[in-house]
């Protein structure tokens, strides 16, 4: 422990961390830049503030203050001590509502004040689009705006008093007429009074360097708004008193479409004097296929409020009139607005990918112009950029002039970095040739405070200066920021990552196969820090369980980026540190599809653990559930199913083996079914397959199935066996009238839920689609249920039978060279069906999310996988596209239940939506995730995250259901943790339908 920490630790009743992964968090922030600090300090109060100021003053170590970190230009990293305010200090102590203020601490989350504001019908006026995550510190310091900010301002607009630790320990309250300034203040400002009237550009998004101009008597010395978008380099924010607005009762969308960005943008100030709520702008660019939004190049969501319904739209269809749009739409309906709301969110994420997926980054992320000259201003931009052979796609607040953009900038290498910085000086030129401000909204921080001095010239940065001394003289409070400050192309992160790609087992389709290009996908604007979860999303249920940002998704890639750097994480794939942040990842994929940059940390989590464990012992619960189908094979080959479920029944050898196995002794045993599904399917056959439904042996070969095996006359034979799939002589075939649908046996529905794979017989048969399962021998190039003679493989013979398999719980941990064995093994026995065009449907969504992704990018090197995964089809898309005239059974009935993470993240539910809208099947599943994914929630160690995740929206929506409710859970897993923790039965959607179509037809 060095002096410094042993200081800290004794004078600071908050956490004091100087350890490798406390530090790796918080190298960088949302920004390009990287720096790495001596320790973490999460304080408790303000004396915990003052001590560490007290104690790093004495030893002459920055501090830097940190929220969210969320921040795009740097200001969020430091060399020094950072205070982490999110730990402790994150509360609302106080909301007025008659004065309509509200007292916050500085780790506040943006939407926990709005939440308490709400049923006052109060809320805070800006709103970043970082609000789900960024803190009411960091907005004070960056002066934050959002897009609320043309009828509510910036966060200095909302700011009442401040109380802040000065870097010499001076506590002050700030508010206006001087209240709080410290020593030399006033005088300062009383000598340059002429300077402070004509040197600062009048502009709504006037954010670069410091507000001194609020100190003018005229706008009432205002000493508090003077310390907004300060930095953190005047004091240290501990207590804030904010104002609130009444919020509308209503809202309207006007969502206006114009040719390009610059009519849009052209467009924007002519509808401020219809007073909106918002006038955003975003191109095509960044807008989905899908967004629905009307026709055009470029749209201007305007959001209007009234007090009913009826005024909001009426405002709305007013704003609509007026404008001069190629196209238009209103949205009244909160769900629709809020899905638009959430490309315009995500833009800071998503337009770090080009359209054709290189890489794109801040920095020039938000300057402003005064909205009249928006419109000149980005063609004079757009031609800049060409002139450098550079791209970007600006998005943002059109209705203020101020900008969000994302360039294709080469940081990677000297002469890219070298185009970088000219870039920017020559765009500051522009910025102030149109009389805007370098920064519009994030602050300046190392990415812009260099070139202040074009924006101010010499003398106004020389009043910062001496405006930085009066407030700390030791230039303490993170220096190298708004003054003095370091290069604008100095620390980037990228500079420490490796130049030569990383070997690795996964292909990286999206990343040209780079790992640390995968691992920079994650910019940092954390929406995996966002709690509580909201509609059907699932990232990043581990975070949200624990709270700490070591087991959020940018965590998880900062330590990633850290341990490639090997600066910080010196072991590389051995790091303990890496292997313990991962330990909580749940593979939910969650951030592979609600992450705007498409993080998949559960691929990366595989990598790390194949590259973490290579020759080396893995934990008992890798050999115990990472090879899962081999002991249930053996189980089912041995027909020792029953005498396994008895033996787990006696409670000391079931915590025995749990021992052994490293399975978390609050965990029950799953049972072993007492018949496979393909047993089963086998003896179906052998019985005629006549009558009798899900369930049973029978479901009707009359309507649709595809026998097993060879015809009589002993053609096309694949010695025929279990489950082996028949491209029979005519004699063969069942005659069926509809397609032919490989039906795929998963681990889980073989071995433990063999219903399921009955059910789903039931309802395809009923739907006139015929069914078969997968080969069992490998087979030369034969077709599929077409008729003609199947050749047989001689090397068959040697091979013996095999079980395709997806190969989940192997990569899920991390077990990819074995992987890699079973999924070529699988495309050996699946080499029949390929040369057909029979889909394969897969009930379990975790085997077909791994069908469709894992398989591809793992055997990215054999042309069979991708051709499989196209294949892969859920039970429902199954239904949707191969018998879309069919009509399930009316139930009638409320379902509850949640929808599996990995089809959230990667299938897609809508199929399933239509078929439960068909069925009758009324409400909505929830999102997030059940918390077991898998082995992790038996593994030991992770049963109280396990039952955390599952407590935040599963359990409770299942506890709240009424009787009649329909309990659905298509997963293996969301059915166990169910019954483990609720005591309630789940059913996969085949098993709903199977059981009304048996009592339709007892009716």
């Amino acid at each position: 422990m060095t002096a410094l920490e042993a200081e800290l630790r004794g004078g600071v009743r908050g956490e004091v961390d100087f350890g490798v992964t406390a530090r790796a968090l918080v190298t960088m922030d949302a920004s390009n830049y990287r720096r790495v600090p001596v320790g973490v300090v999460a304080p408790r109060d303000a004396d915990d503030v003052a001590a560490v100021l007290e104690v790093c003053r004495a030893r002459g170590v920055p501090v830097v203050a940190r929220g969210g970190g969320t921040s795009i230009a740097g200001q969020a990293t430091g060399v020094g001590v950072v205070l982490d305010f999110t730990r402790h200090m994150n509360r609302v102590l106080a909301v007025d509502p008659e004065a309509r203020t509200a007292v916050v601490q500085p780790g506040l989350v943006l939407d926990r004040l709005q939440d308490a504001a709400a049923p006052h019908g109060l809320r805070f006026g800006p709103d970043p689009s970082t609000h789900s995550r960024c803190t009411l510190g960091g907005m004070i310091g960056n002066n934050s705006c959002g897009s609320h900010s043309v009828a509510w301002g910036t966060t200095a607009d909302s700011v009442r008093e401040l109380s802040v630790v000065t870097a010499r320990g001076a506590r002050l309250r700030l508010k206006q007429g001087w209240a709080g300034a410290p020593e030399g203040l006033r005088e300062l400002v009383d000598g340059e009074l002429a300077r402070l009237r004509t040197g600062f550009p009048e502009l709504p998004r006037r954010i670069s360097g410091y507000a001194v101009d609020a100190l003018l008597p005229e706008k009432g010395a205002d000493v508090a708004r003077s310390f907004c978008g300060s930095e953190g380099t005047l004091g240290v924010l501990t207590e804030a008193v904010v104002r609130l607005v009444r919020a509308p009762r209503a809202r309207a969308l006007a969502v206006l479409a114009y040719t390009d960005e610059s009519a849009a943008a052209e467009a924007a100030a002519e509808l401020l004097w219809y007073g909106p709520l918002t006038v955003e702008g975003m191109a095509a660019d960044l807008v989905p296929a899908t967004a629905g939004l009307p026709r055009g190049g470029a749209w201007l969501f305007v959001e209007t409020g009234g007090e009913s319904a009826g005024e909001a739209r009426a405002r709305a269809e007013a704003i609509v009139r007026a404008a001069d749009v190629v196209d238009s739409l209103v949205v009244t309906d909160p769900a629709g607005q809020r899905a638009l709301w959430r490309i315009r969110e995500d833009a800071s994420g998503t337009a770090t990918r080009m359209p054709d997926g290189s890489e794109a980054w801040p920095g020039w992320e938000d300057c402003a112009v005064p909205p009249a000259r928006l419109g000149a201003y980005l063609r004079d931009f757009r031609g800049l950029l060409a002139d450098h052979r550079l791209r970007g796609t600006p998005y943002g607040h059109f209705g203020d002039g101020c900008i969000h953009v994302r360039i294709d900038f080469d940081l990677l290498t000297e002469q890219g970095i070298g185009r970088f910085r000219r870039f920017s000086e020559e765009l500051a030129e522009l910025v102030v040739a149109h009389g805007g401000s370098l920064s519009g909204e994030h602050g300046d921080g190392q990415a812009r405070a260099e070139l202040l001095p074009k924006m101010y010239g010499a003398e106004i940065v020389a009043l910062f200066e001496r405006v930085k001394g009066v407030w700390d003289p030791d230039d303490l409070l993170n220096p190298g920021m708004l003054v003095r400050p370091a290069p604008l192309d100095a620390d980037l992160r990228f500079s420490v990552l490796p130049r030569e790609p990383v070997d690795v087992a996964f292909g990286y389709p999206s990343d040209g196969g780079d790992f640390s290009a995968a691992v920079r996908r994650c910019v940092g604007v954390a929406k995996c820090r966002t709690t509580p979860v909201s509609g059907s999303a699932v990232m990043c249920p581990s975070f949200r369980a624990t709270g700490e940002e070591e087991h959020s998704t940018r965590g998880r890639a900062r330590l990633l980026h850290e341990m490639l750097a090997g600066e910080l994480v010196t072991d590389g794939w051995r790091s303990a540190q890496v292997r313990d942040a991962l330990d909580l990842c749940l593979s939910c994929k969650g951030c592979r599809s609600d992450c705007p940059v498409e993080v998949d940390m559960a691929t990366y989590k595989a990598e790390f653990l194949h590259h973490h464990y290579a020759g080396r012992r893995r934990p008992a619960a890798h050999y115990a559930m990472g090879r899962l189908p081999v002991w249930l094979r053996w189980a089912a080959r041995t027909r020792t199913a029953r005498v396994v479920n008895a033996l787990a029944g006696v409670r000391p050898l079931a915590a025995l083996a749990k021992r052994a196995g490293g399975i978390a002794p609050e965990r029950d045993l799953p049972r072993l079914a007492g018949q496979t599904f393909s047993g089963w399917w086998e003896r179906r056959r052998g019985e005629g397959a006549v009558g009798g439904g899900a369930g049973t042996a029978a479901a009707g070969g009359r309507s649709g199935t595809t026998p097993v095996g060879g015809g009589e006359g002993g053609t096309g034979a694949l010695g025929a066996g279990e489950g082996a799939v028949v491209g029979a002589g005519e004699k063969g075939m069942a005659v069926g009238r509809g397609d032919l649908v490989i039906l795929w046996p998963d681990t889980f529905t073989e071995h433990l839920s063999p219903s399921v794979g009955q059910a789903a017989v039931r309802v395809l048969e009923a739907a006139g689609l015929r069914v078969a399962l997968p080969p069992t021998v490998h087979l030369r190039r034969a077709p599929v249920g077409d008729g003609r003679t199947v050749a047989l493989d001689p090397r068959s013979l040697l091979r013996g039978r095999g079980r395709v398999c997806c190969g989940l719980t192997y990569v899920s941990t991390g077990q990819l060279d074995r992987a890699r064995t079973v999924m070529r093994r699988t495309l050996d026995l699946m080499e029949p069906v390929l040369e057909t065009d029979a889909p394969v449907v897969v009930l379990e969504p975790s085997c077909a999310a791994a069908l469709r992704t894992d398989v591809p990018e793992l055997l990215h090197d054999d042309p069979r996988a991708a051709r499989l995964a196209a294949r892969v089809l859920t039970f429902a898309e199954a239904l949707q596209r191969h018998a879309p005239d069919w009509a399930p059974p009316a139930l009638n009935r409320p379902v509850a239940g949640q929808t599996h993470c990995h089809q959230h993240a990667v299938l897609g539910d809508t199929a399933d939506r239509h078929l439960r809208t068909a069925a009758g099947l009324t409400g909505e599943l929830s999102g997030g995730c059940c918390g077991l994914a898998g082995n992790f929630g038996f593994e030991k160690g992770h049963y109280e995250v396990s039952a955390a995740c599952a407590e935040e929206q599963l359990l409770p929506a299942v506890r709240d259901a009424p009787d009649s409710t329909v309990i659905l859970a298509d997963g293996f897993s969301c059915r166990t943790q169910l019954e483990q923790l609720a005591g309630r039965r789940g059913q996969h959607l085949a098993e709903v339908l199977a059981t009304a179509l048996d009592e339709e037809g007892r009716n």
